[in-house]
């Protein structure tokens, strides 16, 4: 039997399913992530009246989620207990839900099926277009969620407890600026506030690193999160389209960031501005 997954994924499986039952009208939407290979737990559903469904164990190959999962594309049927394109080892729990037309689409993250996610109708008719592409599009959510939240756990793991001490060498500096610069681009897109907050203590543990402080007797320099972030990207050689498009902003407000924080720094140039910003320990 699979083991339970990470409570903090199924959030994204829940947030996707309630805005496809919003968006598409759907009257019960369901899913699970994989907890191994060849097995999805339904663990979240909406608009379902009965208990049937949920912890259903669905194996890749069985049924019609466990065919999205092995052929790792969207499948649906018309009348589910009677389709002959599925096998039927879920029958009783989709009879209790009195399920009919049903659409399953495989949640797919660097080629690796994660999950399935279902819409169901209680009625036998072919789910028009605009249905289909809307469960398609709930899933498309889950995948960039947890793409995300892969690469901040990737990215933690590296620099957590790692980070290295004001005699380490040049290269290892740079290895500590680089995930600092790709930790501080990700942080806004991560939706859990836990795993935000922790992201943001490493960004800071990287910051201080360095071992650089601000005098005391110097004002604090404090900069908006946003212009850390760009300042982080021109320190890592960005251009200001180039940090644009890693932060997910338009390259005049990356410019607007930039001037302020030059301006709070006492910069002329994007080359004082990150020299100032890591003496003022904000960068490592």
């Amino acid at each position: 039997m699979p083991e339970p997954v990470d409570a903090a994924d199924a959030v994204e499986m829940r947030t996707a399913l309630a805005g496809l039952r919003r968006t598409s009208g759907l009257p019960v939407v369901f899913g699970g992530l994989l907890a191994d290979a060849r097995h999805a737990r339904i663990g979240e559903l909406n608009g379902a009246q009965t208990s049937a469904l949920r912890g259903l164990v669905i194996s890749a190959g069985s049924g019609l989620g466990g065919k999205a999962i092995a052929l790792a594309r969207p499948c649906a049927v018309t009348d589910y207990p009677v389709s002959r394109h599925i096998s039927h080892e879920y029958d009783t729990a989709v009879a209790a839900e009195g399920l009919r037309s049903v659409v399953a689409v495989p949640v797919v993250v660097r080629r690796s099926v994660r999950g399935v996610l279902y819409g169901a109708l209680r009625t036998p008719v072919t789910l028009g277009d605009r249905t289909f592409d809307a469960a398609v599009a709930a899933a498309r959510d889950v995948e960039q969620a947890l793409a995300v939240r892969d690469e901040v756990r990737e990215l933690l793991a590296l620099t957590r407890d790692q980070v290295a001490g004001p005699g380490a060498a040049p290269g290892a500096w740079e290895d500590v600026r680089e995930a600092h610069r790709e930790l501080r681009a990700l942080a806004p897109r991560v939706a859990d506030p836990a795993l935000r907050d922790e992201l943001l203590a490493v960004c800071g543990r990287l910051a201080s690193a360095s071992g650089a402080r601000t005098p005391a007797a110097a004002p604090q320099v404090r900069l908006a999160p946003r212009e850390v972030d760009v300042v982080a990207c021109v320190a890592a050689g960005a251009t200001n389209a180039a940090a644009a498009r890693q932060l997910g902003l338009r390259p005049e407000t990356v410019k607007g960031y930039l001037r302020s924080a030059m301006r709070k720094l006492g910069a002329h140039t994007r080359l004082e501005a990150v020299v100032a910003a890591r003496r003022a320990g904000l960068l490592p």
